[in-house]
């Protein structure tokens, strides 16, 4: 069996996988193919790591028997058919993007960025600076998401003694199941935090952003489709809303012009929520025990299907 392995990996990660594989499952790095054969070698493998490009997947793939996402979301391939068992990486980006967005409020709140410009400047102002600083403490916030990133981020809360309330349409766990509930709660909400998956797109319309309590903080660590984008400036550059902190933005890379680049009350973190140390050897880790699982006929761990979102 051929395995084709999308994401460039370092030649110490490239050996360990080469040695770990199974006997009888050669492997082809993407990162070693000219750009005219990768797609071919994609095409004829019976098994994949990592994400390839969706317009890859307009043909049938016959051969194809596992694939193994090196992501926690998948939207991108929702109109993708496949028959191949699929698994992406479930709850192991979790906590890192739920400390980015900790990371980010935190510092929008202890004003952070405007000392990290001041220091940059060689500019001492001090004392001022204490007049408009913020706690999280005892804060009330809204999740938005009730998957394994939602939840690590209400975890973490709880150390700040936040109160909490979840949200999810399906979920019957969750405090809230609507837009309109959640716009019931949002005058007494002091953060919102978006860690919904794209399948939500839009979800974070303008009603939901004018709704926010005057002063108040978004975050988004979810999808930036499902963010009314225009509204969200707007309401920064207004002060309706006092602050918002991004992993996420509608289109990626930001562009160049956006105001989102220069408002001084938005902390952009550039998609990089849930990077941590040896994030790519943590891929293949996982690759391996599924590969091992999807030979013994067991079930995957993370398994998904593309078409329902989960």
């Amino acid at each position: 069996m051929q395995l084709f392995v999308n994401p460039a990996l370092n030649d110490t990660l490239k050996a360990s996988l080469l040695q770990q594989l199974p006997v009888g499952i050669t492997a082809v790095f993407k990162q070693d193919l000219p750009d005219e054969d990768q797609q071919a070698a994609f095409q004829s493998a019976d098994l994949i790591l990592g994400n390839p490009p969706a317009a890859w997947f307009t043909e049938s793939l016959p051969a194809l028997k596992f694939w193994q996402l090196d992501s926690a979301g998948f939207d991108g391939y929702k109109h993708v058919q496949v028959q191949a068992a699929i698994a992406n990486m479930g709850d192991y980006f979790a906590r890192p993007c739920a400390e980015t967005m900790l990371a980010g409020i935190l510092a929008f709140y202890r004003c952070i960025p405007e000392l990290t410009l001041l220091q940059h400047r060689s500019e001492w102002v001090g004392a001022p600076i204490r007049s408009h600083t913020n706690l999280l403490s005892h804060k009330r916030v809204i999740i938005l998401g009730t998957g394994t990133i939602g939840q690590a981020v209400r975890q973490m809360l709880t150390g700040f003694s936040c109160t909490t309330k979840m949200l999810a349409r399906t979920d019957h766990t969750a405090d809230l199941h609507s837009v309109d509930e959640l716009i019931a709660e949002l005058s007494q909400t002091d953060i919102v935090i978006n860690c919904l998956p794209g399948t939500a797109k839009g979800f974070v319309s303008e009603a939901v952003i004018k709704a926010m309590r005057p002063g108040s903080l978004y975050a988004n660590v979810g999808r930036g489709t499902t963010t009314d984008e225009p509204a969200l400036i707007s309401a920064l550059k207004s002060g309706h809303l006092g602050g918002a902190v991004l992993d996420v933005t509608d289109t990626e890379p930001l562009p160049k012009g956006s105001p989102l680049w220069t408002l001084p009350n938005v902390v952009l973190t550039q998609h990089t929520g849930g990077g941590q140390p040896d994030e790519d050897a943590g891929k293949v880790a996982q690759f391996l025990k599924n590969l091992e699982r999807f030979q013994a006929g067991e079930s995957l761990e993370n398994a998904v299907e593309l078409g329902r979102g989960y």
